[in-house]
């Protein structure tokens, strides 16, 4: 015989799915693990300090930091508007690389031919100006990618090898290319004739090639050692605004020294015609 108890539970229905639940969003968990010296570098972040404070830690101290006061704002604090730009800066280089190098161009070739005519002590000559800034707009995309080509190329197993060749390769074969580029485009822009292109050459070339040699060597090795690749055209410019300097007064330099060069050359020839006559008549 069955209990009252059993009779109970035959007389109320089984439920036999219980109440459907609201489904909750499952969130991605994320466990941020940190190191003894970072939670040490947060806490210490947090401690407010004014810009000419500085918080360091004391050895052997139970008080993980202490505020120690300067009397001149810190180094850091100077160069942050310095590491916003350079970071912008390398944004934009990777994101539009040749627009970036157009005006890296533009602004080393203006600087140094405003630096050069202020050097010469010349009244202002725009046109001077202009045709620095053609040159330069013409030579900054073809610079920018033999960077780019002396960088993915001539690499050996020892650094140093490497470094060697490209200094070698860039010194005797793109200097000389370059500074005739520069001293003839100055002539050709200037009005110059072909015979006077061809003197300005050879007045002006050798003597940049060996400045060239004294000047660039320490900073190529530097650029293709430590600098990304896509910061090594903007890194040389920096040095190039004191390079194109030196280009623009010594172009300037053998500019005033082409005219008299040719007058003499046609006294001589007047002399030479001269003589002539006066042997013919003599014959005669």
């Amino acid at each position: 015989m069955s209990s009252p108890r059993s009779a109970l539970r035959a007389s109320v229905p089984y439920r036999t799915a219980a109440r459907p639940r609201a489904r909750l969003e499952r969130r991605p968990f994320h466990r941020t693990v940190m190191t003894k010296e970072q939670i040490k570098t947060s806490e210490l972040q947090k401690t407010p300090h004014t810009p000419n404070q500085i918080v360091t830690e004391v050895p052997h101290s139970k008080d993980a930091s202490i505020i120690l006061d300067v009397p001149s704002p810190l180094w850091y604090h100077r160069l942050g508007p310095m590491k916003n730009f350079l970071g912008w800066f390398s944004r934009m280089q990777r994101r539009r690389p040749l627009t970036t190098t157009l005006a890296t161009s533009l602004t080393t070739y203006l600087c140094g031919d405003l630096l050069a005519q202020e050097i010469g002590r010349e009244p202002y000559d725009g046109k001077r100006t202009l045709r620095m800034l053609t040159i330069g707009a013409v030579a900054s995309i073809p610079g920018y990618k033999w960077f780019l080509f002396l960088g993915s190329h001539f690499n050996y197993g020892s650094t140093a090898v490497s470094i060697t060749i490209k200094v070698l390769i860039q010194q005797f074969f793109f200097a000389p290319l370059f500074n005739s580029y520069f001293f003839g485009m100055q002539a050709f822009l200037a009005g110059a004739t072909l015979p006077q292109i061809i003197e300005r050459l050879k007045g002006a070339v050798p003597e940049s090639v060996i400045s060239s040699a004294k000047f660039w060597p320490a900073v190529t090795a530097l650029n293709f050692t430590v600098i990304p690749a896509h910061l090594r055209f903007a890194f040389s410019g920096v040095f190039a605004v004191v390079w194109q300097t030196y280009l623009s007064f010594l172009n300037r330099k053998e500019e005033r020294v082409e005219p008299m060069g040719t007058l003499v050359q046609e006294a001589k020839v007047r002399v030479d015609q001269i003589v002539e006559d006066i042997t013919e008549s003599s014959k005669e």
